[in-house]
């Protein structure tokens, strides 16, 4: 069975307020000559979603005016709790898409700019269903991105909390997660701290 591309739709979060960078929103740092949430939405699409919608909080007016993925027909969503963490960006994401058509979100965090198209095109890839749960995996190990089939959102909206993210949710469901290897095209560091700021070309 062939699947259309819009049944796939992208989701950044990129929310944070960068504490530990110094309170440097992640998502306006510069990264190949343009924010970094631009480059995460670039990606993306480049792995064949047409669709990308994109959570923000920290510096949420800055980056619209920074960025121009909004002339590109993204979807901004605004998470005005993004201050309690990861989780509550992606609900915010995940409610954004539900009610699309939408069957599955491939979601990426914008802080890992080591993950290109390649991997992304992936992990898409394993899409199959609303009943997907696909992960991309580095040495066999889980990271990002992950692609959370239609049937999965509730669930994983409802175990969300704090900087968790859906941790919980694909813990309980190992056996269901299938895991793209991708330590051979992409590098999954994240940036956190001053010293990673090297990592940005």
């Amino acid at each position: 069975m062939t699947y259309t591309e819009d049944e796939v739709v992208g989701l950044v979060l990129a929310a944070g307020g960068g504490r530990r960078l110094g309170g440097r929103p992640k998502a306006l740092l510069t990264y190949r000559g343009r924010p970094l949430v631009e480059h995460a939405v670039g990606v993306l699409r480049a792995a064949g979603c047409t669709r990308v919608h994109v959570v923000l909080g920290a510096a949420a007016d800055a980056v619209r005016e920074a960025a121009r993925f909004e002339a590109e027909g993204c979807v901004v969503v605004e998470n005005p709790e993004w201050e309690e963490g990861m989780g509550t960006s992606l609900r915010c994401g995940l409610d954004s898409v539900a009610g699309t058509g939408a069957q599955a979100a491939l979601v990426s965090l914008v802080d890992q700019p080591g993950i290109g198209a390649e991997a992304a095109a992936r992990v898409r890839a394993a899409f199959r269903g609303e009943e997907t749960l696909a992960s991309a995996a580095y040495d066999g190990v889980r990271g990002h991105p992950v692609l959370f089939g239609a049937a999965h959102w509730a669930g994983v909206a409802a175990s969300a909390t704090g900087d968790q993210g859906a941790r919980a949710y694909l813990r309980a469901r190992e056996s269901a997660i299938t895991l793209v290897e991708c330590g051979d095209v992409a590098r999954p560091y994240d940036i956190d701290t001053p010293a990673d700021l090297a990592r940005l070309e």
